[in-house]
């Protein structure tokens, strides 16, 4: 009888052990933790979408396009040069939004077509020539679709600033009125691209 109780002590030693052991090796997931952001598969749909354009649009440069993915924090890099030709990313980097297009809700922004709203606009823009402006050698910007339709006379631009920075940041860059706004060192390689085009280049932002 002793062996008998004996024997269901260390078998109840043993089961509790088992299923506490279970019970730490088990990975608890968060109900609220939200997924990282990737921003390669909607790179690639939009890729997809500027090709379709593009081969109704022989006006424009087919070879290489600029991706804006406004869904990326400011901090990280989220201005893509893409090489459609050759189907790969040939660089990347900071790029600032709109003062207008803050929600007070980190990671989401709105956008907006109106004339001093301040905001970024969604959309395909065709860059057009170069002036000397307020922030140095800047391209005018046209916009080619309904939600940027104003982009020229908003006086929206792509154009550097001092203050952004060229390395991602953990935390928010600054912002401008509207346009597209990069680190100079980046703004030379954009530069390099479009004056040597002999077409217009399409510059996409996207959300």
């Amino acid at each position: 009888m002793k062996s008998k109780v004996f024997f269901l002590f260390l078998l109840l030693i043993f089961c509790t052990t088992f299923a506490c052991r279970n019970k730490e090796e088990k990975p608890t997931v968060s109900k609220t933790s939200k997924p990282i952001y990737s921003y390669e598969e909607k790179l690639k749909n939009e890729v997809t979408e500027i090709r379709r354009f593009l081969g109704k649009s022989p006006k424009y440069n087919s070879d290489v396009a600029f991706f804006l993915d406004m869904k990326v924090e400011s901090g990280r890099n989220r201005f893509f040069v893409y090489d459609l030709k050759n189907n790969k990313l040939l660089d990347k980097g900071l790029v600032g939004h709109g003062s207008g297009s803050e929600t007070g809700i980190y990671g989401e922004l709105k956008f907006s077509n109106i004339k001093n709203s301040n905001c970024s606009s969604l959309g395909k823009y065709a860059i057009g020539s170069s002036y000397t402006g307020r922030f140095g050698k800047a391209y005018k910007l046209y916009g080619l679709d309904k939600s940027n339709s104003n982009a020229f006379d908003r006086n929206i631009v792509l154009h550097k600033y001092e203050d952004v920075p060229f390395e991602e940041q953990p935390y928010p860059i600054c912002n401008s009125l509207g346009c597209p706004m990069v680190n100079e060192k980046f703004f030379n390689v954009l530069e390099k691209q479009i004056d040597t085009s002999k077409k217009k280049i399409i510059l996409v932002m996207y959300y």
